[in-house]
């Protein structure tokens, strides 16, 4: 049915490494899902088949639905993409002469094994650092000093910065330049000159200040941002500019908004020249989607879990406050940019299934079969065996209801392909097989879950599990058991719940001002700090469409135990500006959260308190779309009931009948028990026996535990 005339839509589209996922939001308060796989490297074909396919449900064409789309949200993992497969920018870096080395030293030894798996630190004689993305010969020093008052000790050799930017352009062939000077956060006059200079010199080079994308303390942090920054910015800002470009032939005239990795958006202009902000963006979302959605059904704690095509991603809010990310990492190199923490291990949908030729014993990732080929299941020409190889092995997957009958999983080439690979060379059948394989992920899960737990002094008793993503249904119920939390819930958004995200998501803007000083520092002091961050936030905000009223200014600190090396950022929650009551407070909500991060009793203020960084978010407030409600009726699930089948079942250890469930006609308030599958036309959720789930008023399905 064609929806009203005068309905408008907002549209948020997450590409992911196996799918591209879309959520629509009508001004009538319908939601509409939209599911295609990812077209590497044209992501933004898959972006336009993700939107078209909501829109053909809808009865709209893709042109229709955009010509009513009043704004587009966008998360990306092009800067991910283009790190990990070294793609980038032939990057140069201008730095303080005699400093040449210092993207390259990394932090000494620690630079050798950091970003590596714990089996490889296991040997760190035989680890290395990564190749810096800017290699040593198109590194070049620059006479040059401000000192750690700011103030100019030697002035810049303009001469001398013409000649390298000459000799990395026209000899070395860079097409992007990162700029990093010492203490060039406290005064980026030097900077923003060499900035000109390359303007003048080499017009079109991308450029990239660390004052203007980290000014903040930590040498070698600093130039590894503005360096990677540099390094995939050109094909950010050629991305986004593809993608608004096709966005506009098909009929959109509103603006793009692209999300960031500390959960804000931004302009796709400014999210161009700030690249490293994109970093880990969807899964960010995805978090920013759970809070959302717990906040709503009243849970302040939980575990957020995103178990797409290529990895397995976990989260925490506690209390209904987001973690961020104490030291930021891209593949093997630092960054400092605000980012919601997310741990994550190679194990997806998509994760490939092989058997070790060393050992004989079987392994699930990291490699993955990603969008193409994909899984053999999926015939689009794959031939190893993957996750949802398995998925299909033990009954979770209907070959005729994938992705709602859009495609037609070949099991007989499945089944033939693993046993050839993983069934025959462990000596199982291949349903032995396939069953261990899924308790082997489920194990991986379950543990990288307690690291960000348990080894954390969290108890998972304490917290509810919300899963998302195309394949987390299928084992969220089980490992929710293994992990005794409180309940598990599969979003009726689950498969796009990073597209969900970012629509729960706000503009957001950081800023910074670096100085330390000691805890009894007049209020007036940080209210000075803060009132020129505003001002600059407001009118930057202003700039961009936000009326005054939906302007949010949210103040922080980073304080530390004297002669302490890491900080705790701690949020403003007295009224502002400041009172010396309020700075009280400060010093006190830090202690509180510092022995929430390190321990009861781990406090010390006998210490001395030092703050060390002055933060500011400025939220331009976005409209939020509600969920509908339906009123939970009867219990009896029996109209959804498609049939029976078998399926591998948790606590009889082997394939049982289970009852097949269609999604689409169960209502609020109906309730069924393991084992059995519920088909969603976008994922699928498994139960096993004593697992009790419920379809809330929102549409999420809630499973429990207990006889």
């Amino acid at each position: 049915m064609t929806p009203a005339a005068d309905v408008t839509y907002l549209v948020a589209t997450d590409v992911g490494g196996t799918c591209t996922d879309t959520i629509v939001f009508g001004s009538d308060g319908a939601i509409h899902i939209g599911k295609a796989l990812s077209t590497p490297p044209a992501f933004a074909d898959g972006v336009l088949n993700s939107i078209a396919s909501a829109a053909g449900p809808m009865g709209l064409t893709l042109e229709a639905l955009l010509a009513r789309t009043h704004l587009f949200i966008h998360g990306s993992t092009v800067v991910d993409n283009t790190v990990l497969t070294r793609d980038g920018a032939r990057t140069g870096l201008i730095t303080t002469a005699g400093f040449e080395d210092t993207l390259h030293v990394t932090r000494g030894a620690y630079g050798r094994w950091s970003g590596l798996t714990e089996d490889r630190i296991k040997h760190p004689v035989k680890t290395d650092r990564a190749p810096a993305l800017a290699l040593r010969d198109h590194v070049m020093g620059v006479p040059e000093r401000v000192d750690c008052d700011g103030d100019v000790v030697l002035p810049l050799d303009e001469a001398a910065v013409e000649r390298a930017v000459r000799h990395l352009v026209a000899g070395k062939g860079v097409q992007a330049i990162a700029v990093s000077f010492l203490w060039s956060f406290l005064n980026p006059a030097h900077e923003a000159r060499v900035r000109d200079i390359i303007a003048r010199v080499a017009p079109g080079t991308y450029v990239t200040l660390s004052s203007d994308i980290a000014p903040v303390p930590g040498e070698y942090e600093r130039t590894s941002t503005a360096v990677i920054n540099a390094y995939a910015g050109e094909i950010t800002r050629s991305y986004l500019t593809s993608l608004q470009s096709l966005l506009a032939d098909r009929g959109y005239r509103g603006a793009t908004m692209v999300m960031q990795g500390y959960g804000g958006l931004l302009p796709a202009s400014e999210a161009a020249a700030r690249a490293v902000g994109m970093i880990e963006c969807g899964p960010a979302a995805g978090v920013i989607g759970a809070k959302f959605l717990g906040d709503l059904m009243g849970d302040r704690d939980v575990i957020a879990a995103d178990m797409g095509g290529t990895t397995f991603k976990v989260g925490v809010i506690q209390d209904s406050l987001l973690e961020y990310a104490r030291e930021p990492m891209v593949d093997r190199f630092h960054y400092i940019a605000p980012k919601i923490e997310v741990v994550s291990i190679g194990a997806g949908g998509g994760s490939i299934v092989s058997v070790d030729p060393r050992t004989r014993l079987p392994r699930v990732g990291p490699r993955s079969a990603g969008a193409t080929p994909g899984p053999i299941c999926y015939g689009q020409g794959g031939d190893e065996p993957t996750l949802t190889d398995v998925m299909l092995m033990i009954g979770y997957m209907d070959p005729g209801h994938f992705l709602g009958g859009s495609i037609t999983l070949d099991r007989d080439r499945t089944e033939r392909l693993f046993a050839q690979k993983v069934a025959d060379p462990l000596g199982l059948s291949p349903t032995e097989a396939a069953i261990g394989i899924y308790r082997i992920a489920s194990a991986q899960i379950t543990d990288l879950i307690r690291e960000i737990t348990v080894e954390r002094g969290l108890d998972p008793r304490d917290f509810v599990l919300h899963a998302f993503g195309g394949t987390c249904g299928m084992l969220a119920a089980a490992f929710g058991e293994e992990l005794s939390v409180r309940r598990v819930v599969i979003p009726y958004t689950a498969s796009v719940n990073c597209a969900f995200g970012l629509v729960s998501a706000d503009i957001a803007h950081e800023y910074s001002v670096t100085r330390t000083l000691p805890a009894a520092t007049p209020a007036a002091t940080l209210n000075a700090l803060f009132a020129d961050m505003e001002t600059r936030a407001r009118a930057q905000l202003e700039a961009e469409g936000v009326p005054p009223d939906r302007m949010r200014m949210e103040w922080s600190a980073d304080l530390r135990y004297t002669r302490q090396v890491h900080e705790v950022t701690t949020p403003v929650s007295a009224a502002t500006p400041l009172t010396e009551d309020g700075m009280r407070r400060l010093v006190d909500d830090f202690e509180a959260l510092y022995e929430r991060k390190y321990g009861k009793g781990s406090a010390y203020r006998e210490a001395g308190i030092e703050m060390t960084m002055f933060r500011l978010t400025a939220r331009g407030l976005m409209p939020r779309p509600r969920l509908p409600e339906t009123p939970e009726g009867a219990p009896d699930a029996t109209p959804a009931l498609m049939g029976t089948r078998p399926i591998f079942d948790g606590a009889s250890g082997g394939m049982v009948p289970g009852r097949i469930y269609d999604f689409t006609r169960l209502q609020p308030g109906m309730e069924l028990s393991g084992p059995a599958v519920i088909h969603t036309p976008i994922t699928t959720i498994a139960l096993h026996t004593g697992h009790h789930a419920r379809m809330d008023r929102w549409r999420n399905i809630v499973v429990e535990y207990g006889q």
